[in-house]
């Protein structure tokens, strides 16, 4: 049972890891995570009695 926890926790770090590498290597190959820049504009109907 050790062993499995051991190899989880692991596998959670190294993940972790990767992710942080990505977030900063993927603008590079072509991943882009900048948010939409275009305006939304939505009617709210409110209820107010």
């Amino acid at each position: 049972m050790g062993r499995i926890l051991k190899y989880l926790f692991i596998i959670i770090i190294l993940c972790g890891i990767g992710l942080i590498a990505y977030a900063y290597v993927g603008p590079w190959f072509g991943a882009d995570f900048s948010a939409p820049t275009a305006e939304v504009r939505k009617p709210v109907i409110l209820d107010a009695n």
